[in-house]
């Protein structure tokens, strides 16, 4: 796409978590709070967080995105690994790991109220989350950013499904239609399986779990790979 602007108007579908505002440094620090608190003496911390990353997996299948399901797989967690009884106790102290990432107040991340100023004046914003409804629209209301969009989904999971659902719900073309996000897994790839053009804004602490290999684009969708949120202004 180079550097030139794109004139038309866009749908652009923004990501929230990790890509409007700091979500999952809160939860490393959960977790490496957890696997201190559990001080296992046979498994190094680099083991336990990959058996948490497996339970994670299953609780995912079973109860979604979110606190709850992440307080869900502490509980297991520990269950599997310690010799310790999981007494009420114990219970409470391990969801208090999960709880403690709720009163973290939302913290955007560099220039993007700015941005998403500039690039409402020229096109269509849409926020395009995934995770708990409840705790995605709380945040989503004290973040301030509300003025900037013209319409929220809240999804159970990103996938390709999901995407072709919001393209027949709302009647957008895919060729004028970008998703925006951190996450290869959730936010770039599907999207663009879908026919519909991406732009991958790395972040330094994207969840583990959303990981994988960026694909290439099959024209005529386009791939577009900025270093931050603040580079949209210079392709919209």
């Amino acid at each position: 796409m180079g550097h030139g602007r794109l004139a038309d108007a866009q749908n652009i579908l923004v990501d929230a978590d990790d890509t409007l505002w700091e979500n999952n440094v809160y939860f490393e620090r959960a977790i490496a709070d957890f696997i201190s608190f559990l001080n296992h003496r046979q498994r190094s911390p680099r083991e336990v967080r990959e058996i948490l990353n497996d339970v994670e997996r299953e609780c995912i299948v079973t109860h979604g995105y979110g606190l709850h399901s992440f307080a869900h797989a502490l509980v297991k967690t520990f269950e599997r690994l310690s010799v310790e009884p999981l007494t009420p106790a114990l219970h409470e102290t391990i969801h208090g790991f999960a709880h403690a990432i709720a009163e973290q107040p939302v913290k955007l991340l560099p220039e993007v109220r700015e941005t998403l100023e500039f690039l409402a004046g020229r096109h269509c914003l849409w926020l395009v989350t995934k995770g708990d409804l409840k705790e995605q629209t709380r945040k989503f209301e004290s973040s301030g950013l509300k003025p900037y969009f013209s319409c929220v989904e809240i999804l159970p999971e990103k996938n390709v499904a999901a995407y072709r659902a919001i393209l027949k719900k709302h009647s957008l073309v895919a060729g004028q239609t970008w998703m925006v996000g951190n996450s290869p897994k959730s936010d770039i790839n599907p999207a663009l399986r879908t026919g519909m053009n991406a732009v991958f804004v790395p972040h330094g602490d994207t969840w583990i779990l959303e990981h994988e290999q960026l694909i290439a684009a099959e024209p005529p969708s386009r791939l577009l790979v900025v270093e931050a949120f603040r580079d949209l202004q210079k392709h919209f």
